[in-house]
């Protein structure tokens, strides 16, 4: 799996996670899906998104590190 593949799978979790808790839970768990859809928005801006690091140091590659290695 790729970095760009986990920050996909791993926004789109976050994502029915938060509404799952809105329905569920609170009403105020919203606000998690509003910082969600905030980070997105920033992420394609600026390029930087805090998962996408986090899955780089557990050892994930680019799908450009991947697609020089053929």
């Amino acid at each position: 799996m790729t970095v760009e593949r986990a920050v996909f799978r791993f926004a789109g979790f976050m994502v029915l996670l938060s509404l799952a808790l809105t329905h569920f839970v609170h009403p105020n768990f919203f606000w998690f899906t509003v910082f969600i859809g905030a980070n997105l928005l920033q992420f394609s801006f600026t390029g930087f998104c805090p998962a996408a690091t986090v899955f780089k140091k557990l050892g994930l590659k680019t799908e450009a590190q991947c697609a020089s290695q053929e």
